[in-house]
Parts: structure tokens; sequence; C-alpha cells
């Protein structure tokens, strides 16, 4: 799975929506990350060529298998990473920032391995 920062906060940013609203347009995801329309319609388009979502005639955007598994991925590391260190007494808006950076550079392994160590 090579994939880019951006592309995976897309994918995850998608997942999150799809949990909150009944579909997922490409509108939602500007909105909610606060970036162009424009921008995120050219980000649409590279994740559907690399067939990690699926865009309807009507532009409802689901994820693929490829794209859920990316996003759930990065979701668990971001869930997982910022409470870990809010648990650490970090303030909530820094461990969220640092777990948005974090999830996307950290190795599967050392991933495993804190997860394993917090779950002890």
């Amino acid at each position: 799975m090579n994939i880019n920062e951006s592309a995976e906060n897309y994918l995850e940013t998608i997942l999150i929506l799809s949990k909150r609203l009944p579909v997922v347009r490409s509108v939602d995801i500007a909105n909610e990350l606060g970036f162009k329309k424009s921008s995120v319609s050219i980000a649409m388009k590279h994740l559907r060529e690399d067939h990690h979502i699926t865009v309807s005639d009507a532009g409802f955007i689901t994820l693929t298998e490829s794209g859920r598994a990316i996003a759930e991925m990065i979701f668990e590391r971001h869930e997982l990473i910022s409470d870990w260190l809010i648990r650490m007494g970090v303030s909530k808006e820094t461990a969220l920032e640092d777990a948005c950076k974090m999830e996307h550079v950290i190795s599967a392994e050392s991933f495993e391995a804190i997860k394993k160590f917090i779950a002890e």
C-alpha cells in the first residue's frame, strides 16, 4: 500500500464522514477539511483512478475495499496515538495535531508494538 499522506487524509476523512452522513460528496469533504472544492475534485479523481473510491453518477463517494483498508488503518492509528498522548498528559489539541502527523510516518512494526504495550 504505497500512498501519500494527502491521499491517506482524504480516505480517512471519507471514512469519518461516512459514519456521520448518509452519503459523502466532494463538497462535504471540502467543508470538513476547509479546502476548495476544486482541490478536492482533483484528489477524488486520483483516488478514483487508483481504485480507492468509487463515485456514483449522483456524486456520492464510496470507499473501495483498498480505500477502506487504508482509511481504517490511518483512523486506528489516529485514535490510538491521540488517546495515548492525552492519557500521558498532552493537551487534547496538541495530541490530535501530533497524532495527525505521526499516523502517516510510523511503521507498522512500531505501531503494533505501541498497541501491544498499551494493552498490557
